[in-house]
Order: structure tokens, then C-alpha cells, then sequence
């Protein structure tokens, strides 16, 4: 029997890409996602993508946020494990809205971690971010780096880190992974699925797709960031993540 995976912001532009790599791995994937920045759209072409394998995907309509409406999800399936994308992620506006961050971020994790230890599912990956390691003092970047998160979607972030960590030492039968990546660029290779966000965009493809059609008048590059030789970081695609290492 397949296992099954719930994917939280499984519509969105990593979670999409996550999606398809389940269902083509003959997983059972259970997608949660509100779609305040995401689409119906992401979900019909994984569908596509998927084929035969298109039969094994779930989708529900759900903020995590709703404690209850996730207790039902979670009461009509038994789920092996959860991978965990939703939340907000724009770093300039989470500096002027913080308890909005802070509300869907931080609660939002929060209810959905008392419901998997009601439901007796302790297995997590949670996508957490580059952004906890602030303003490193070289690059690249390793792991064992000071946690030093400088805006309000950082330290969201850094604060559910802490609380997964909290839960491991509490509970050895928690399996948590904190998957913390740069900045994500690109569509799938067929083109199918990508980021088109509802809002400013936070990435560097979208920004540069809005300026092509014109929505935008022009793409800044701000070349004094890195010591590398165009002063610009590193990139990963959607694909790449989804799949791991």
C-alpha cells in the first residue's frame, strides 16, 4: 500500500514541484493549502504531469491556521509523514506586518504539530529557510553557522526551528528535518509548473517573467551583496528541492 505524505502549501511554487515528485515516487499525496498565494492552476497541471499516478492526489481547501477544519483532514486519512511549506515568506512585508508573520507562521505550525501528535503522526520535514543564518560573516554558508535571523519572517522561521527542536528532545519518537535553502529560481522542466505569485514576487523568476510581458518596467540587480564575482548568491531550482540531494 502506498504511503501517504500531507503536504501543507502543496498548490504553492515549491510544494507544487514537491507534489509531483511524490505522486511519480507512488506516493499517496494529501495536499492542505488556502490558497491566498497559490492557484487551483499548480494543482490541475501536477495532475497532468502526474498520469496514471494523478489517481494517489488529495486536495483540500484549508488554512492551517483552522485547527479544526486540519483535525478533519487528519480524520480522514492516516498519514505516514508531513512535509511542510505553508506560510507567508516576503521578508520586506513581513517587516511591516509581524503578527500577521507571526499568526500564520508560528500558530499555523503550531496547530498543526498538536494535531499530528493527536493523530499519532510524528514524522516532519518543514521547509524553513537561508534567512535564520541573517547576514553571515562569509560565504558560502554552512550548516553549523550561528542562527541569527534579522526580519520577522526569519525569526518565524528561527522560532519553529526552536519549537521542532524542543519537540525532539521531549519525545524521541519525533523525526523532524529543518530543510533550510537559498533562493529558489525556475519553472519545471516542462514548463508546466513554476512561481506566478498574486503579489509582488519574492524571487528572482517571477520578477523577471513580469518584466518580460510587461508588467514591470524594469529588473534592479544589486551586485554588492557577495563576495562572488558578480556580487549576486546562489540559486536553486523548484525541481532540485523537491527532489533533495
Amino acid at each position: 500500500m502506498a504511503k501517504s505524505i500531507l503536504v501543507t502549501g502543496g498548490a504553492g511554487y515549491i510544494g507544487s514541484h514537491t507534489v509531483l515528485q511524490l505522486l511519480l515516487g507512488g506516493f499517496k499525496a494529501v495536499v492542505i493549502d488556502n490558497l491566498d498565494n497559490s492557484s487551483e492552476i499548480a494543482i490541475s497541471r501536477v495532475t497532468e504531469l502526474a498520469g496514471d499516478f494523478r489517481k494517489n492526489l488529495v486536495v483540500h481547501e484549508v488554512d492551517i491556521r483552522n485547527k479544526e477544519a486540519l483535525g478533519k483532514v487528519f480524520a480522514s486519512s492516516d498519514f505516514d509523514a508531513v512535509i511542510h511549506f505553508a506560510g507567508l515568506k516576503a521578508v520586506g512585508e513581513s517587516v511591516h506586518k509581524p503578527l500577521l508573520y507571526y499568526n500564520t507562521n508560528i500558530i499555523g505550525t503550531i496547530n498543526l504539530l498538536e494535531v499530528m501528535a493527536a493523530n499519532g503522526c510524528k514524522k516532519l520535514v518543514f521547509s524553513s529557510s537561508a534567512t535564520v543564518y541573517g547576514w553571515p560573516k562569509e560565504v558560502p554558508c554552512t550548516e553549523d553557522f550561528p542562527l541569527c535571523a534579522t526580519n520577522p519572517y526569519g525569526r518565524t522561521k528561527l522560532f519553529i526551528e526552536e519549537i521542532c527542536r524542543d519537540i525532539v528532545h521531549s519525545d524521541s519518537d519525533w523525526k523532524i528535518i529543518l530543510l533550510r535553502y537559498f533562493n529558489p529560481v525556475g519553472a519545471h522542466p516542462s514548463g508546466y509548473i513554476g512561481e506566478d505569485p498574486h503579489g509582488i514576487p519574492n524571487n528572482l523568476m517571477p520578477f523577471v517573467q513580469q518584466v518580460a510581458v510587461g508588467r514591470r518596467p524594469a529588473l534592479s540587480v544589486f551586485g554588492n551583496d557577495y563576495s562572488t564575482k558578480d556580487g549576486t548568491g546562489d540559486q536553486m531550482s523548484g525541481k532540485e528541492i523537491a527532489r533533495g540531494p
